[in-house]
């Protein structure tokens, strides 16, 4: 796309390739560019799946808030790496579930800014804030997220497909451990993260695609490193798992080879601050 539309924020790189936008394209969306579509292209041909293992995420998170906000009585949700809004967002997830939930979204892409903006301009309980996981203490600290979260009431903290784009050079341990200090005990952490456990090989030519392609790092983790982010908190039952497999509301939805869709979850409780 040689001409940049009207409704992109001034200043965004169309040129080269984002995270948001190239999910977006994985599910389908309309608000991604020809370096998003290249790129996502090259690692749909390193693996078939990839189009599946996105739908599998979204089904998860839409299992993991349905979960929070009914069984678990979660009424605040802070989502990091929220992306373009999509279909089942967590508000809509969430609001159907207790109406009047409130919902922080927070990324780092201008375009899923605006995008989100436009999407909850008439919704009072939801907002999205424009920062970087590796600041946790400015998104906590921010006016938006101030207003709707209450830190001393439980809250859900998703972190879906984000933390695999923190090097350990960034300390995601450490951003973990400022959020779970911010939250009261009932609080739940969410995470979804890439694992290099499948299939060792091909998560190396992933980081090598994402290095060279898009505007990020992508770090896939081992299953126990993955598990490590939980530390401090208490694992829900199944524990951590591969997205399918994580509550599925069939049995028949979890398929032979869970593994090939690459993302293990989980979601944990904090017992104490």
């Amino acid at each position: 796309m040689s001409v940049q539309p009207g409704w992109v924020p001034p200043g965004v790189d169309i040129g080269k390739a984002n995270t948001a936008r190239v999910y977006d394209y994985w599910l389908g969306g309309s608000h991604n560019f020809r370096a998003d579509q290249d790129a996502a292209r090259v690692l749909i041909a390193l693996d078939p799946n990839m189009r599946a293992t996105m739908r599998a995420n979204r089904a998860f998170l839409g299992r993991a808030v349905r979960y929070l906000a009914g069984q678990a009585g979660i009424r605040q949700f802070l989502d990091i790496g929220s992306g373009i809004p999509t279909e089942q967002n967590v508000h809509q997830v969430a609001q159907a579930a207790a109406p009047g939930a409130r919902v922080v979204y927070v990324d780092n892409d201008e375009v899923a800014v605006a995008h989100s903006q436009l999407m909850l301009d008439d919704n009072p309980d939801a907002t999205i804030v424009h920062a970087d996981l590796r600041e946790p203490d400015k998104i906590l600290a921010d006016p938006e997220t101030q207003l709707l979260i209450d830190f001393t009431r439980p809250v859900a903290v998703l972190l879906l497909c984000v933390l695999h784009f923190i090097p350990d050079s960034d300390q995601p341990r450490q951003i973990i451990t400022t959020l779970r200090k911010a939250m009261a005990p009932g609080s739940y952490l969410v995470i979804c993260h890439a694992c290099r456990d499948a299939n060792a090989g091909l998560a190396d030519q992933h980081e090598t695609v994402y290095s060279s392609r898009v505007a990020a790092q992508l770090c896939l983790r081992t299953r126990e490193q993955i598990a490590g982010f939980f530390d401090g908190f208490s694992m829900v039952e199944p524990g951590l798992a591969w997205m399918p497999q994580w509550r599925p509301d069939h049995p028949g939805d979890v398929p032979e080879d869970p593994w090939k869709y690459w993302g293990m979850a989980g979601v944990a409780r904090l017992d104490t601050p």
